[in-house]
C-alpha cells in the first residue's frame, strides 16, 4: 500500500503509473469504518487501482466544536486499509488544498441545499463540494463511490461533477449498518452503550415509514415517528419527507414523484442522519 502525504507526491506517482486507466476514488475523513471499507470493495470490483483519502476538512463542519470533536485514529485507519489492500491512501494537510486561509468556495446548486443538511448545516455543502473538487482535480479518477446515507450529499457531488465538466462518475453506495440497523458513521464511536442501543430506533422509524407509507397520510407519519423519538430522548434537527430528485419537501403524496424520508437527530451531542428511500 502507497502513502502519500503531499498532493505532488501522489500526481507524480500517477503520472509515473498510467497504465491504470480505471481509478477509483473514495474521500474520506478518517475514522475508517465498514462504510467506508464497503466502498473501497466496490472500486476494487470495478476499477484496477483504488485511492483512498483521509482528510478532515475544516470548511464543511459549521460548527467549531464538532470539528474539534470529531474522531481521528490514523493508526487505525492506515492498518483496516492495508488490511482490505487499498492501493493507494492519502493523507494531505490543508495547505495541499487552501492557501493561508481556510475559505470554501461558493457554488449554485440549483436549490439541492435549500433544505435538511444545506439548512441546518449553513455553508456545509460549499465545504464538501470545494473538497471534493480539489480532490477529483488532483486524483482524476474515472469513478468516485460514496454512501447513500448522505443521500443529499451525494446528489449535490453529482451536480457538482456535472457543472464543473469533471470527467468522473459518482457511484452511489448502498448503507451499511450497525447489528441493529443504526447506520455506520465515524460519529458512531462517540456513543454510549445505552444510547447506541437506543439509536436503533432511527432506522426503525424509517422502516416503520416505508411499511406504512401508502396507508398512512405523510403528516400523520410524520408526527408518529417525531413523538416517538421524542419519548426517547432524541432532539430532533429534522425529520422530513422529500422529492428524491429536488430535495425539496413535500406534506403530501402526489403520482410522478420518487420519495425519501430524510432524518437527522442529536442524542448526547451526537448528531445521526440517515434515510430511506420510499
Amino acid at each position: 500500500m502507497h502513502i502519500f502525504k503531499e498532493k505532488n507526491q501522489l500526481i507524480k506517482f500517477l503520472s509515473n503509473n498510467n497504465k491504470y486507466v480505471n481509478i477509483g476514488f473514495i474521500p474520506t475523513m478518517g475514522s475508517i469504518h465498514q462504510g467506508h471499507l464497503s466502498l473501497i470493495k466496490e472500486s476494487q470490483k470495478k476499477c484496477d487501482l483504488t485511492i483512498c483519502s483521509i482528510y478532515i476538512n475544516p470548511t464543511q463542519f459549521n460548527d467549531k466544536k464538532d470539528y474539534e470533536n470529531y474522531p481521528k485514529d490514523i493508526n487505525s485507519d492506515l492498518k483496516k486499509l492495508n488490511n482490505i489492500k487499498c492501493d493507494v491512501v492519502y493523507t494531505p494537510k490543508s495547505n495541499d488544498f487552501y492557501d493561508k486561509k481556510e475559505v470554501a468556495e461558493n457554488y449554485n446548486f440549483n436549490s439541492l441545499d435549500n433544505n435538511l443538511e444545506g439548512k441546518h448545516r449553513p455553508g456545509h455543502f460549499n465545504g464538501v463540494a470545494t473538497i471534493v473538487e480539489k480532490l477529483l482535480k488532483i486524483v482524476k479518477p474515472k469513478y468516485a463511490f460514496f454512501g447513500e446515507k448522505d443521500l443529499q450529499q451525494l446528489s449535490i457531488i453529482k451536480q457538482l461533477v456535472k457543472d464543473k465538466n469533471i470527467n468522473t462518475e459518482i457511484i452511489g453506495c448502498k448503507t451499511i449498518r450497525e447489528k441493529n440497523g443504526l447506520a455506520k458513521s465515524s460519529r458512531n464511536k462517540l456513543l454510549s452503550k445505552s444510547n447506541m442501543e437506543k439509536s436503533a430506533a432511527i432506522y426503525q422509524q424509517l422502516l416503520f415509514c416505508k411499511k406504512n407509507f401508502n396507508a398512512i397520510p405523510l403528516h400523520d407519519l410524520k408526527n408518529q415517528v417525531l413523538k416517538k423519538l421524542k419519548k426517547l430522548g432524541f432532539k430532533i434537527d429534522y425529520f422530513e419527507f422529500i422529492d428524491l430528485k429536488t430535495f425539496s419537501i413535500q406534506i403530501e403524496k402526489r403520482s410522478g414523484i420518487k420519495y425519501a424520508a430524510c432524518i437527522a437527530v442529536i442524542i448526547s451531542e451526537v448528531r445521526l442522519i440517515d434515510n430511506i428511500i420510499l
